[in-house]
């Protein structure tokens, strides 16, 4: 578990058989503002868990379309900032990508004034919330036995949350249904992110394998994982109308409800 992701308080805990109340020490999740400045624009603020912010920084503009691979972001440096008027520590996550990719972020920042952690905050436009998206060309056989052999490992795998109980994760898989890799955020959306770029410093394609997600499945997940290419994700809570609906246009075999016993598709 990342140092930072974490942290001890004290709580009192009450009994609903009568015993005496009794003092006890806890481990929270740590959220944090965020503050994302590429190429000295401030881009984003983002309510996250300060970890893995190398991996963040990379998923995070692949997600936005700003950068296509990794030798796009020349530095990635992260800076805890003091509290000044208020008792959380946020954090600067300065990103400096090369000259000739920054061309996408001028346009890309006009139009998200500010964000939450929803990622859609400050748009402008139905246009930009709706853009347009490209169709998944990757094919892949996965039987049912590996989505449920992937969501029976993925506790296990979950640090933060055994620790915490507060945390998403996202897990990238084999079609065989192993977990190659997990990272864990207060934000649905945080934790996607950071997979997608510690999957890309790790040269491993979306559609080599499958998602599987711990959290409700939004439309904007679902367009996290159309853009990097992936031909299954997997989530273990429901999915919106407009996520199953952008899913089935775009050639993205979407799974909700995935439980030890069953799960449910289409």
């Amino acid at each position: 578990m990342p140092p930072d992701a974490a942290t001890s308080h004290s709580f009192t805990e009450h009994f609903a058989d009568g015993r005496p109340a009794a003092p006890r020490e806890r481990l929270l999740a740590v959220e944090a503002p965020v503050a994302i400045e590429i190429n000295g624009l401030g881009y984003a603020v983002m309510m996250a868990t300060p970890a893995d912010f190398a991996d963040y920084a990379l998923g995070f503009c692949l997600s936005e379309q700003l950068v296509s691979a990794p030798d796009q972001i020349v530095s990635v440096e992260a800076a805890e900032v003091p509290p000044q008027g208020s008792a959380s520590t946020g954090w600067m996550l300065r990103i400096q990508l090369t000259a000739n990719d920054a061309a996408p972020l001028m346009e890309r920042a006009r139009l998200r004034l500010s964000e939450g952690s929803c990622g859609l905050c400050g748009i402008e436009s139905l246009e930009q919330v709706l853009r347009p998206l490209p169709q998944v060309i990757a094919t892949l056989v996965v039987e049912d036995a590996a989505i449920f052999r992937a969501v029976a490992a993925l506790p296990e795998l979950q640090t933060l949350s055994q620790a915490t109980r507060a945390v998403h994760a996202a897990a990238f898989c084999t079609p065989a249904g192993d977990v190659k890799l997990v990272r864990e955020d207060v934000g649905r959306h945080n934790a996607l992110d950071k997979l997608l770029g510690a999957m890309a410093h790790a040269g491993l394609h979306a559609g080599e394998g499958f998602i599987v997600l711990t959290a409700r499945c939004s439309f904007e997940l679902v367009q996290k994982a159309i853009l990097a290419g992936c031909p299954l994700l997997v989530s273990i809570s429901a999915a919106s109308t407009l996520a199953a609906d952008q899913a089935a246009t775009h050639g993205l075999r979407l799974v909700s409800l995935a439980r030890h016993d069953s799960f449910l598709t289409g």
